[in-house]
């Protein structure tokens, strides 16, 4: 089960503007993001044009990557200053302070919405799901991407019930997803959902510097290990996808 508590809004926010202002907050590397956004696409059925919000959109390397494609893209996020980051860098793209729980744009107003990460900082995600489903017009799509529970290396290092869980560079509130609860959440808002789950995602940076050398070696071994079709439930990241009728 989904826990029911609240998320710890001003937590978030304090964590995120601590990382803003290291501006360290794009974690993967820019190949990675490209096939990030290609997986996104592909599995939003995004049309050319398309009105598209990206919802925790952070410094915004996401929500530019898809203006870059053609799309009409707002990108939105808790911390004042990721959104400030985003502003300075791609002043091309709209970005908004928001939250999730409580979207600031009227109904039906998006073709698509992408969930950059943010799910799994939300203990109970249903209310982020009526959200996305509200603001979605007919035929609107949304995929989210989120660290898999499932995932032997994303449960050592960041699920609290592991021997090895690190607080460093992590919220209170947040911790890897189940793909089954995700898309309950999901369904239960009125969307028809899918579920494809992705390695071989390299980061270049995570804030424990106690493990930071380790990240070479990680990168190998997740596009090299959970490559197989066998493996893929237990890939690295879950991307939840889903259609409003």
């Amino acid at each position: 089960m989904i826990a029911s508590s609240a998320q710890d809004k001003l937590r978030e926010i304090a964590f995120f503007d601590g990382h803003a202002a290291a501006d360290a907050y794009d974690v993967f590397t820019p190949e990675s993001n490209a096939s990030l956004i290609e997986s996104v696409v592909r599995l939003g059925g995004f049309q050319p044009g398309a009105r598209v919000a990206d919802l925790g959109c952070g410094s915004g390397i996401f929500t530019h990557l898809l203006r870059r494609q053609g799309y009409d893209c707002v990108g939105l996020d808790l911390s004042p200053k990721l959104v400030e980051i985003g502003r300075r860098n791609y002043p091309d793209v709209e970005f908004v302070e928001g939250d999730v729980e409580h979207l600031p744009f009227p109904t039906a107003s998006f073709d698509g919405v992408l969930l950059s990460g943010i799910v799994h900082h939300l203990p109970d995600p249903s209310r982020c799901a009526a959200e996305v489903f509200r603001i979605l017009r007919p035929g609107g799509r949304f995929v989210a991407f989120d660290p898999n529970r499932m995932n032997p290396f994303m449960w050592l290092y960041r699920d609290r019930s592991s021997p090895f869980y690190s607080q460093v560079g992590v919220t209170t509130n947040e911790r890897p997803v189940l793909a089954k609860e995700v898309a309950a959440a999901f369904r239960g808002a009125g969307f028809a959902t899918g579920t494809e789950y992705l390695s071989n995602l390299r980061y270049r940076y995570i804030a424990s510097s106690r493990v930071r050398w380790l990240l070479p070696i990680y990168n190998v071994i997740d596009g090299a290990l959970f490559a197989p079709g066998f493996m893929r439930p237990f890939r690295s990241f879950v991307l939840t996808f889903g259609e409003k009728h």
